[in-house]
């Protein structure tokens, strides 16, 4: 596939040298140069790739003394120069800006410019085009490669004369054919014609000697003789010395030509490295696209992560067919490198099994591979296949031999950095050593660190990987219901081969398929059963997963949606605001000017009468709906109620200062005398009735019984059970929280000093609040450490007013940091009894389940 898309034998050269690669590095470029060259498609709409021709032979001949390139040759050297031309200015392209280098002479240095497609331009260093040659060429040869007439005066002359000759001899001809058909010695409809290069007349037999001239050639029906006239037999001899010279013209320009390009024949010829190097790139972008491929991410460490991958060749014969291929998810991680993959037959195991190897080969060879857009690769430095029927006659191996030699192979050479599939581990013989032989082989992949995928239907496999760890169990899924596969491979448990299923599918006898199951015994085929429903239930539940998954995705997207349009509605808000206030100030600005200005006129006006009204009636209309004032017929009235204005504002602003002043210095007051209990509330035996308060909170309570060192505790008019330790006693309710019976409605009352303040309707409002919308479960997951261990206090302290005795805290798993940081201080809470992680079916360790006493 990848060579029929190649322009050049030189592109097909590099396809049959592409080399299975080891280095990461090597391919990454490898694939950067594919999405480059993509790119640049895909930003340049008019750059279309030049003619791709192969002149390599003939400039290898022309090294040598006294040869010369042929006209077509020649044409084919022109067009391949100014492709090279092309790609060098293409892929050299940059910014202006960073394109200039930019050398200080005091210092000395300079900056390179930065390409915009920099794997592609190293392509190009070291590679030297040749204008002035493709320039020489075009004086030569026309657009369509043929020797131009003005090549060289000589040449010119030559057809010059030429042509004269053949008009004259085309007259004499038409001449005395006009004679001949007047005579009817030919056909009226018969023109001259050209033979051995001589014009001449068709004329019959019977009438060639009416004709005199030197008879040619002859039709082959022998109807028909062809005679050139003894009148111009003279001419064409002409025109034969004519066409001699013009063709010793042609080389001798063609000669010249050759001698300067021959100095440069090995830089032309390494120029045309980059021919093929595009030609190999504009292939492999092609077949990509075809494939729908991607260039994915790529680590060193051995990592298999893909997600709706592609078998291409597959792909192609069921897109002729007109069906579909299913994408297989795959995963293989340091934790899990070894996968068994079990199924019924026609299930698509080797379909999966030859997936793996041909994008991993595909991949290392720096081909895009037909993956999703989230799926991770990485490199193996072995790959080893063992698929398919390896007998042989003529070295007398069996199938199960070649399978062992195979084994024997694989198990020498593997390492942690070798991939190797294997299609139907163990079989050939008697199943029962087959099994054994193939979990021997297994374990000694799996001490060697080995990465494996393997398809069996041994159930001692299928065991081993449950009891091992690095090993993991994968299932071809298949509709019991309507008995077909569904060719998707479902990681972390084993597959049932269906055996019974398919066997009365097909038409098998009952009595045949019930004496196998009577042989095979009914506990394996319960077991098989049960693995079924297994995996039947894990799809139902990985759907639904999938579908809760897009859901949040959904919600996600709608919140960030609102979270933007509430961040843009108050960006709006506040320039409003802004433009109010410089409006405003704009006014009042003017405002003061227009006074000002009024004081002046009336006194420079001497306070006359009627000037003074006319002023002071300009200023009222301006000031109309701002302020108002009620001036007299003197200036010291309007001084004195500016005067007025400015100290209430003064005023205003003072008060202002003042009670926010003496609110912060209550509040604060408020909260040392919360926070510090006397040393007689820390001696106080707490008994019912006394006022209240938990350990760290601020908010007030009494208590209504004592039973043992449990009491209850009456807050904000809810009831809520707890140890005495976790109360103190506070000696005056009325600072900072008012007795429970003191309910007042209005806003706020503020007194000097300790002044209580009365906000219990607000507290009350808050608790109602606080217990009508509480939830047990609480998500701090993306939270920053500090952000959630607040969140999760706060949490706590509402959860121990409301009388809650359990909550969940949902942090995640990740690397337990979180987790780690949210237990330790739960540790620390008296209140907190007793803390563990969820059962596993509702979250496990993601969830941490906290008791409260």
């Amino acid at each position: 596939m990848l060579r029929s898309f190649c322009l050049s034998p030189m592109g097909k050269e590099r396809v049959d040298a592409m080399e299975f690669s080891v280095d990461a590095k090597e391919i990454r470029v490898l694939l950067e140069q594919v999405r480059e060259y993509a790119h640049l498609l895909t930003e340049q709409q008019d750059f279309a790739l030049g003619s791709f021709f192969d002149c390599r032979m003939a400039l290898q001949r022309i090294r040598l003394q006294g040869t010369h390139l042929e006209e077509d040759e020649l044409f084919d050297l022109r067009r391949s120069l100014d492709t090279i031309i092309t790609l060098v200015k293409a892929l050299s392209h940059n910014d202006q800006e960073d394109a200039e280098r930019e050398v200080s002479e005091e210092d000395g240095w300079k900056r390179e410019p930065k390409y915009d497609y920099p794997e592609l331009h190293r392509l190009t260093e070291g590679i030297i085009t040749f204008p002035a040659l493709i320039q020489r060429i075009d004086q030569i040869l026309d657009q369509h490669g043929k020797i131009r007439d003005t090549a060289s005066p000589e040449l010119y002359d030559i057809r010059r004369e030429l042509a004269r000759t053949e008009g004259t001899i085309s007259k004499t001809l038409y001449g005395i054919l006009r004679n001949a058909q007047s005579e009817g010695l030919v056909e009226k409809d018969v023109t001259p014609t050209l033979r051995d290069g001589r014009l001449v007349i068709p004329v019959a037999p019977g009438l060639k000697r009416r004709i005199p001239g030197i008879i040619h050639d002859e039709s082959a029906s022998g109807r028909t003789v062809f005679i050139e006239p003894a009148v111009v037999v003279e001419a064409n001899n002409r025109i034969r010395e004519l066409e001699s010279d013009e063709r010793h013209e042609i080389i001798r320009i063609l000669t010249e030509f050759t001698k300067q390009v021959r100095p440069h024949a090995m830089e032309i010829l390494f120029s045309y490295h980059i021919l093929a190097d595009i030609d190999f790139i504009q292939s492999k972008t092609r077949l990509a696209e075809k494939m729908k491929a991607i260039v994915p991410e790529i680590q060193q460490e051995p990592l298999i992560d893909w997600i709706r991958a592609f078998h291409p060749l597959l792909t192609e014969s069921l897109a002729k067919q007109g069906k579909q291929m299913v994408p297989l998810d795959i995963t293989l991680s340091a934790e899990k490198h070894i996968l068994i993959i079990s199924g019924p037959n026609a299930g698509g195991k080797s379909v999966c099994l030859k997936t793996v190897g041909l994008l991993q080969y595909m991949l290392q060879c720096g081909l895009p591979i037909p993956v999703g857009e989230r799926s991770r690769c990485s490199v193996f430095n072995d790959l080893m296949i063992d698929i398919g029927d390896e007998q042989s006659i003529e070295n007398d191996l069996s199938t199960y031999s070649s399978h062992l030699l195979n084994m024997k192979n694989m198990m020498k050479q593997a390492s942690e950095k070798t991939l190797i599939l294997i299609d139907e581990f163990g079989t050939g013989t008697e199943p029962g050593i087959g099994g054994a032989l193939a979990e021997a082989v297994l374990e000694q992949l799996l001490v060697k660190g080995t990465w494996a995928v393997i398809t069996t239907h041994y159930q001692n496999l299928k065991h081993f990987a449950d009891s091992h760890e690095g090993v993991a169990n994968g299932a071809m899924l298949y509709d019991r219901k309507e008995m077909r596969p569904l060719f998707q491979l479902s990681i972390g448990r084993p597959g049932s081969s269906f055996a019974i299923e398919i066997a009365r599918k097909i038409g098998l006898p009952e009595d045949v398929i019930k004496r196998a199951s009577d042989i095979v015994g009914q506990d394996y085929i319960q077991s098989d059963k049960y693995l079924q429903d297994i995996v039947r239930d894990k799809r139902y539940w990985e759907n639904k997963r999938q579908s809760i998954h897009q859901r949040e995705k959904d919600i996600e997207k709608t919140l960030q949606r609102y979270e933007t349009d509430l961040s843009s509605i108050d960006q709006q808000r506040k320039q409003i605001l802004a433009n109010a206030k410089a409006q405003a100030e704009e006014l009042l600005s003017e405002s003061n000017k227009r006074i000002e200005n009024a004081i002046r006129e009336i006194r420079e006006s001497q306070a006359e009468k009627n000037e003074t009204k006319r002023i002071r009636k300009e200023l009222e209309e301006f000031k109309s709906g701002i302020e108002d004032i009620n001036a007299k017929d003197s200036d010291d009235a309007i001084n004195k109620k500016i005067q007025q204005i400015q100290q209430r504002k003064e005023r205003r602003a003072q008060r202002k200062a003042d009670r926010a002043s003496r609110q912060q210095k209550a509040a604060e007051a408020l909260r040392q005398a919360a926070l510090r209990p006397s040393d007689a509330e820390k001696a106080h035996v707490l008994a019912v009735g006394d006022a209240v308060r938990i350990k760290g909170l601020q908010s007030i309570g009494r208590i209504e019984s004592i039973k043992g060192d449990q009491c209850t505790a009456v807050f904000g008019g809810m009831k809520t059970q707890l140890r005495l330790s976790r109360l103190e006693y506070v000696s005056n309710p009325t600072v900072g929280q008012p007795d429970e019976n003191e309910v007042k409605t209005k806003n706020e009352t503020m007194m000097e000093g300790l002044g209580a303040y009365n906000i219990s309707h607000v507290t009350r409002e808050t608790m109602d609040d606080r217990r009508k919308n509480f939830h047990q479960d609480i998500d701090v997951r993306g939270m920053r450490g500090d952000e959630a261990l607040h969140v999760v206090q706060e949490f706590i302290d509402d959860a121990i007013l409301v009388g809650m005795p359990r909550v969940r805290i949902l942090h995640g798993k990740g690397n337990g940091i979180l987790r780690e940081l949210i237990r330790q201080y739960l540790a620390t809470e008296p209140s907190v009894t007793h803390f563990a992680d969820e059962h596993v079916q509702f979250g496990g360790a993601g969830i941490t389940v906290v008791d409260l006493g």
